[in-house]
């Protein structure tokens, strides 16, 4: 992936878990990485411009991404969940995971691509997405609605953008040893049933998620366009 050398990649949620791994990676590659994330204290040790920015907020994402270009390439890598059973997530709840995990990825997306063909090259974008949007998971329905949107939007994306030269593809991780997720996969008794669905037999690193995005950038990857790509030690064959 030496063509990765020297480009300028935007990776948001850059601050921890896969996010942080991305922009490492990347920075240890010799691409030059703007890192967005919510903390401006996350961005302490990472090689990288450093943008502090609530992706909630529809103006502050503008603002950071108008800071951030120009770029070459996008990561959109932010994400938040609440845990909470069907009948207790309100519509609040609903509102506010949208607003990171979907809202954030068309409006960071659509000023990145704009960008992208008004300089008239083409670029790629990878959108961290999940199982989640195929799996029914207790206690995620923010969660899990967001990324189902997000897969969709994405697969529009890529058919729109792909006609300038942008491709755009999803990865979609099963439980990845992220802050986030040890939050949520904390239990034994949870996520016993979850690893034993799981034929490789353990759960996710972010180096392991980090590698396909490195990829799904790259030009190795110049033909592949529009695919929600499981990284699930097998979790979807079983």
């Amino acid at each position: 992936m030496s063509e990765l050398n020297g480009k300028t990649v935007i990776v948001t949620g850059a601050g921890k878990g896969i996010g942080r791994a991305t922009a490492e990676m990347l920075a240890r590659r010799g691409a030059k990485v703007v890192a967005l994330t919510r903390t401006a204290a996350d961005l302490q040790g990472l090689d990288a411009r450093g943008i502090a920015v609530d992706l909630a907020d529809v103006g502050e994402t503008r603002r950071a991404m108008d800071a951030a270009l120009p770029a070459d390439l996008l990561v959109n890598c932010a994400g938040t969940t609440i845990l909470k059973s069907f009948l207790d997530t309100t519509p609040e709840d609903l509102d506010f995971i949208h607003a990171v995990n979907t809202r954030s990825v068309l409006v960071a997306s659509q000023i990145y691509a704009s960008h992208v063909i008004g300089a008239g090259r083409g670029g790629a974008i990878v959108n961290v997405s999940s199982v989640s949007s195929t799996t029914g998971f207790i206690d995620h329905t923010a969660y899990c609605a967001s990324k189902g949107a997000l897969d969709a939007m994405s697969r529009v994306m890529a058919n729109e953008l792909g006609r300038h030269g942008i491709r755009v593809n999803c990865i979609n991780p099963a439980v990845t040893l992220t802050p986030m997720a040890v939050k949520a996969w904390s239990d034994p008794a949870k996520a016993a049933p979850m690893l034993a669905r799981m034929p490789m037999g353990r759960f996710i690193e972010p180096d392991e998620v980090a590698e396909v995005i490195l990829f799904l950038l790259s030009d190795a990857a110049s033909m592949i366009n529009g695919v929600t790509l499981p990284i699930d030690a097998g979790f979807l064959a079983v």
